[in-house]
């Protein structure tokens, strides 16, 4: 059974469209971790369109479970993280213009880079984990630059219009999944992932972690955000 992180982006995102105090995506932690979570993630954008520093420094404080901060390769990112002490980082790319993380990590492109901020991490008892595609090359590159975990990006898959493609994505997510834990690698997995359709995902037995955000948050609004990680929870189950 994978494990369920739960992503409080969009918490802030919904405080940050008035520029006020609350929503505070802080106060949201004890909530989420009774209702069943077992990390708890947040993505510092190098814009601070939602989180803030200080959110990521009292979410460090205040959290019982392991915290998965995102981040890009930027070095006053780095230098951020290394000081907060997450339990793992995640490279992800950033675009200024997009309105939400578009793809996985160019590992290959960005090689050097990941492996001098690794090195910082690594010094500091931090694990390093990727944002990836589901494609061997970015995989086998992930584990050759020293990377702990590769997080398989599924907005693919949940993106997908037809049954057809649905399950040709699918079947790239499983063989990713297979070939990184071969290589040593622990799998996660995430991005776009509905209530709907993250079965089949959460099924592939080699991921052990799906990181969800957006679907939660949005189901919060409805029923509550306890009920919302709960159902959640039921389906990752």
């Amino acid at each position: 059974m994978p494990k369920l992180g739960v992503n409080i982006d969009h918490i802030a995102t919904l405080r940050q469209a008035r520029r006020e105090f609350e929503p505070d995506p802080v106060a949201a932690i004890p909530i989420v971790e009774k209702a069943g979570a077992n990390s708890i993630v947040c993505h510092l954008r190098e814009d601070r369109r939602h989180i803030q520093d200080q959110d990521v420094r009292r979410i460090r404080a205040i959290t019982k479970k392991p915290f998965n901060l995102e981040m890009s390769l930027a070095p006053d990112i780095v230098r951020f993280a290394l000081r907060v002490k997450p339990d793992y980082c995640m490279f992800v790319p950033e675009k200024r213009q997009e309105v939400t993380t578009e793809g996985g990590l160019d590992v290959v492109k960005n090689i050097r880079r990941i492996e001098q901020a690794g090195r910082q991490l690594s010094k500091k008892h931090i694990l390093v984990s990727l944002f990836i595609d589901p494609l061997k090359v970015q995989i086998k590159t992930a584990q050759a630059c020293g990377a702990n975990i590769v997080e398989l990006h599924t907005g693919a898959y949940a993106n997908a219009r037809t049954k057809t493609k649905k399950r040709q994505e699918l079947e790239k997510l499983k063989k990713a999944a297979q070939y990184a834990a071969s290589l040593g690698l622990i799998v996660h997995a995430g991005h776009g992932l509905k209530y709907h359709d993250v079965r089949p995902v959460a099924k592939i037995k080699e991921i052990d972690e799906l990181n969800i955000g957006h679907s939660i948050i949005s189901r919060a609004i409805l029923v509550g955000l306890k009920q919302a990680v709960q159902e959640m929870k039921v389906l990752v189950r």
